[in-house]
């Protein structure tokens, strides 16, 4: 079923408020956090002892849910085509999870505060750390799992173009961003330095924000190409056949 002109304007809507209060964290730049943005966790700027821990768990919880709300109004209207789904599927994880997350937020800053720091790893912090690294987790799985799904519907199907042309580059940013984020997370943890772990940890939620923006910007524009296409470039009957049904 094609989406709706109104269908796909509010889903647009939607993802692209979601997307705009994701970029919150910028804010860490003109407020007095107290943390260091190349090296403290993102996550850290809304632990329950930080001055604007409040506002940043605030921004996340609606940015998710916003998420949430665009990816289910797509569901319905979408074609039936396993690429789509996969990355309305991933999109759908992506939102609850955010949302979540600032619902589990640190009790403390641990690579701003040693203190913190020995706590957590002696198992002396509340059990929503654990919580919290788990649905982080599964955040940052949706973040990923989005492009790479887009990239590969865009162009097999030869919608959206705009995701046809940017998601490669997204998708290469953001696994880079995420190996980085995992390799500095295990030498933290192993008490071998930060290594630029809150850098690589931001550019993770500047390409997510990016999938999202371009994401947006894709389906108000209501993009589609020739429903034909293949990767070949050649007519193939049975597709024209079908578009036309679906007609």
């Amino acid at each position: 079923m094609p989406e709706t002109s109104g269908t796909s304007r509010a889903v647009a809507m939607l993802i692209a408020l979601g997307a705009l209060l994701y970029t919150a964290r910028v804010l860490e730049l003109l407020l007095a956090t107290g943390l260091d943005p190349v090296r403290a966790y993102a996550s850290e700027l809304s632990a329950a002892d930080r001055p604007f821990g409040r506002l940043f768990r605030s921004t996340d919880l609606a940015a998710g849910l916003l998420v949430l709300a665009g990816s289910a109004t797509a569901l319905p209207t979408l074609p039936r085509r396993p690429w789509c789904v996969a990355d309305r599927a991933a999109l759908a994880a992506f939102g609850p999870a955010t949302a979540v997350d600032s619902r589990l937020p640190l009790s403390c800053a641990p690579t701003g505060d040693p203190e913190c720091a020995a706590r957590e790893t002696a198992g002396l912090v509340p059990a929503t750390h654990t919580a919290h690294a788990y649905s982080s987790t599964l955040a940052m799985a949706g973040a990923p799992a989005g492009p790479a799904a887009l990239t590969v519907a865009a162009r097999r199907y030869h919608r959206w173009p705009e995701l046809g042309r940017g998601g490669p580059v997204l998708l290469a940013v953001q696994l880079a961003a995420t190996v980085w984020t995992l390799t500095a997370v295990a030498a933290f943890e192993a008490g071998r330095g930060v290594w630029w772990l809150g850098a690589g940890q931001r550019l993770q939620v500047l390409t997510a924000t990016g999938w999202l923006a371009v994401l947006a910007l894709s389906v108000a524009r209501g993009s589609a190409g020739p429903p034909g296409r293949g990767t070949g470039g050649k007519d193939r009957p049975d597709a024209v056949a079908r578009a036309v049904m679906r007609h």
